[in-house]
């Protein structure tokens, strides 16, 4: 769902800009999102792409992704796999496409909008960070979703900052904006591809020690009922404390590469053209 957001600020931007954008059953809004998108960073007079990537969605989002491809044919990519495999596998196998200096992830959704990045880069310029991930719990954020994904969150942020001591309120934001090179030599860590994704994406990175600063979001839930079920929940406490325990029990992540080729990242996926629109 679009929505209105904060004005374009006068930050300028040094580098190219690869903007990753998972998308899971997004067909309804995916077309207006993206062009949305490409306006938005096309205003802000730096050389972008933004990658969409279908994270095996059943309802086509892919094809009605792929019919924007002419809005901007040199910055917009459309990547697609069959199988649902979660947020952090299409992140990753977004990244293995990206060709920007720096890499920004961004929900599909457009709960948070692309508007907002200026501020973000303007923060990690400021503050010589290497990523800036955006926070609901920021005291400059204006955010509106339900209440129960609030109580979530604060429970989470208590154990995430507990367990590994990042200088975050917040790490699950679908808006961050990252140096690639930290990508690269993070990625090559990660085991987690759904929830838990950003976590260990995060920790590495501070462990490794890269500057992490968090931004303020402006931030409207558009769905009624959320995706996160309680179920889900279980799950990322889970993998959170599975990262933990290999982390600072087994030592795993210690024992890895810190760079792959980046190919190697995510699952086997292929880039949609104009000439494979068919079907609705």
């Amino acid at each position: 769902m679009i929505q209105e957001a904060e004005p374009v600020n006068d930050a300028t931007f040094d580098g190219s800009v690869s903007v990753i954008m998972p998308a899971y059953n997004e067909a309804r809004n995916i077309a207006g999102n993206l062009r949305e998108t490409v306006e938005t960073l096309s205003a802000m007079d730096c050389d972008f792409e933004v990658i969409l990537v279908d994270d095996g969605s059943s309802d086509l989002t892919y094809l009605q992704a792929a019919k924007t491809i002419a809005v901007s044919p040199t910055r917009l990519r459309v990547i697609r796999y069959d199988r649902n495999l979660g947020k952090g596998n299409a992140l990753m196998c977004g990244f293995s496409y990206a060709r920007g200096e720096y890499i920004v992830f961004l929900d599909a959704d457009m709960d948070l909008h692309p508007r907002q990045l200026p501020r973000f880069f303007q923060i990690m310029q400021e503050r010589s960070a290497d990523a800036v991930v955006g926070s609901k719990f920021h005291r400059e954020s204006r955010v509106e979703y339900p209440a129960v994904r609030r109580m979530y969150s604060t429970v989470y942020y208590g154990l995430v900052r507990l367990l590994f001591g990042l200088p975050l309120k917040d790490t699950q934001t679908g808006i961050k904006l990252f140096k690639a090179e930290l990508l690269r030599r993070v990625f090559a860590k990660v085991l987690v591809k759904r929830f838990a994704f950003d976590i260990e994406v995060l920790a590495n990175a501070h462990r490794l020690g890269y500057r992490i600063v968090d931004a303020p979001v402006t931030l409207t839930f558009s769905r009624k009922f959320g995706r996160v079920k309680m179920h889900d929940v279980i799950d990322v406490l889970k993998d959170t404390l599975a990262i933990f325990y290999r982390m600072h029990i087994l030592h795993y992540y210690d024992r890895q590469p810190v760079d792959l080729d980046p190919r190697t990242y995510g699952m086997p996926a292929v880039e949609i053209t104009q000439t494979d629109l068919v079907g609705p």
